[in-house]
Parts: structure tokens; sequence; C-alpha cells
């Protein structure tokens, strides 16, 4: 299995680096591109900070901190005994989309962002989508094994019967 969570990062990996290729040759100069009128479009953007354009110009900050990020969630993604589905697939989206971003900033200096949909106004890439479905996995992990406990759990009631029956 571990080849398997490697392989599937570098792959992720490459398609993201393959289409920012693409989007940066054929949209930077200021092209755009409507794929779906008035709702999905790609526009070459150079993002220099985070998410939403947040933090701008601490390429170095963010740098360390994705490869914290990553680093540790490899850590995880290997060591941890109580994976699921759910929590490998997080791991392995989130660990390939901050490795994406984290090489153009390396790289470039900036995260290529292009795609633009009407009803969210930051333009983002195809890392940021990886990392975002990734999160969004980890917590319905942590949300499902919460409800497993609470299964598993005797309830007040229950205690309280079988301390009545010593």
């Amino acid at each position: 299995m571990p080849v398997l969570f490697v392989v599937l990062i570098v792959l992720a990996i490459g398609v993201d680096q393959g289409i920012k290729y693409f989007a940066a040759d054929l949209l930077q100069g200021g092209n755009s591109v409507e794929a779906i009128p008035n709702f999905l479009s790609f526009t070459y953007v150079e993002n220099r900070g985070a998410a939403f354009g947040m933090m701008q110009g601490m390429t170095i900050a963010l740098s360390v901190v994705t490869g914290i990020c990553c680093v540790l969630l490899l850590w995880i993604l290997f060591r941890y005994r109580s994976h699921n589905f759910l929590s490998r697939a997080a791991c392995i989206l989130i660990v390939a989309g901050g490795i994406g971003n984290l090489i153009d900033r390396i790289r470039l200096g900036y995260v290529i962002d292009f795609i633009k949909i009407s009803f969210f106004p930051p333009v983002f890439n195809f890392a940021d989508c990886c990392v975002t479905v990734g999160v969004i996995l980890a917590i319905l992990h942590v949300l499902l094994l919460e409800m497993q406990k609470k299964k598993k759990e005797p309830k007040a009631d229950e205690q309280t019967d079988s301390n009545l029956d010593s």
C-alpha cells in the first residue's frame, strides 16, 4: 500500500504541474477562456500569497508551513493505524496539493492560479482543489469516528441500570 500512496501523490502532483504549465502557456499575457458562459472561465493569475490572496509576499513563510504540514501528513499517512479510505484519501490529496503549490513557490516565487468560477471570486488551481477535497474528507473522517465512538459508549441509562443489577 505505501507504494500506491506515493504513486497517487506523484500522479496528482504531475497532473497539477502539467495543467499549470499549459495554463501559463495558453493564458499568460491576459488571455482568458470562458469554458461555460457566466459560470466557469480560465484566467492566469500569479498568486504570491495564500488562499484568497491572503499573506501576500510571504512566500518563504508559506513554503516552510506547507513543507512542515506535508511532512507531518506523510508521517500520519504511513504511521497512523486507524486509517480508512477517507483518512488515506485526505492525506494523499492534501500532501499532493501542498507539494504542487510548494513547487510553484520554490520554482517561481508564486503559485499559478487559473480556475475562475462566477460565484466564487478567488481564482484557484488543481492543487487547491486537492487540498480542499482532502480537508473535507479529513473532517468527514473525524466526524464519522466520533459517531462510531458515541455508538460504542454505553448510554447513561444503561450504566445506571447495570450498576443497579450488581
